[in-house]
């Protein structure tokens, strides 16, 4: 139990900014290990969002509540997963080989297609959210963010990292992933889900896991794998994905 509760806060170090205890540091083993509990990260993430949009909602309007609890849920991860995302619009609209594409993704500077692709995510985000009903909001946020994180797992254990250094702490995390670890990731995935009154929530998983697929296929034609800025990627796509799912779903059924 302690060294999984060592692999778990190896995780919440990783992947977020939430303080944990100094005995805990990105050793290599527990890298290795982390991305069992991505999704279970995400929980904790989306409690966050959830727990600052409801304080929020108290005092301002549902726009602006909406928009503290981006800003929570970023801030709590560092955008870590943002800058994924942006780093992958980069690298694959300005690149057009194997090797630039890897090295504009691995510049620390934003470029036009990152700028215009993180922009128009959290936008995105932002609209679908607010079309939904504002009292099943905290639940969405908190399922949001643990199945997308699932749904990157998944890319990590379908697809090869291809960076060929060693100098990212991104690698242990990001290339070693068995169907075990898959698993334990999809449990704490869905776990929200069951939380919801409607039996078709667990349907939006099929959109979410063709986003990943989408982006997997790119991936593989232009740089033969993946990498950890392609797992963040997959996460935003999918989140997105899940709360314009959940959208047309709640209309029509």
């Amino acid at each position: 139990m302690k060294t999984q509760l060592h692999i778990f806060l190896t995780a919440v170090m990783f992947f977020t900014r939430i303080p944990c205890p100094k005995w805990v540091d990105h050793h290599p083993d527990y890298l290795k290990k982390s991305s069992r509990y991505f999704s279970l990260v995400g929980i904790l993430v989306g409690a966050i969002g959830a727990i600052i949009y409801i304080g929020a909602s108290f005092l301002f309007s549902t726009e602006i509540a909406l928009l503290i609890s981006m800003f929570s849920t970023i801030y709590a991860t560092g955008a870590f997963h943002e800058d994924g995302f942006a780093d992958v619009c980069d690298g694959f609209g300005g690149g057009w080989t194997k090797e630039k594409i890897l090295l504009i993704m691995k510049d620390s500077r934003l470029g036009t297609y990152g700028t215009i692709g993180i922009l128009l995510i959290l936008a995105m985000k932002f609209s679908a959210l607010r079309e939904l009903p504002s009292d099943q909001i905290p639940l969405l946020l908190i399922a949001g963010h643990s199945l997308s994180r699932f749904i990157a797992t998944t890319l990590i254990f379908t697809h090869p990292y291809v960076r060929d250094t060693d100098d990212s702490k991104a690698k242990p995390a990001a290339r070693s992933m068995s169907a075990n670890m898959v698993l334990i990731s999809a449990v704490f995935g869905i776990l929200p889900l069951l939380f919801f009154n409607q039996p078709w929530i667990f349907t939006v998983i099929l959109p979410m896991y063709l986003s990943k697929m989408f982006l997997a296929a790119k991936f593989k034609k232009w740089i033969g794998g993946q990498t950890g800025d392609c797992a963040g990627a997959v996460q935003q796509l999918s989140e997105v994905v899940f709360y314009l799912s959940v959208l047309v779903l709640w209309k029509f059924i």
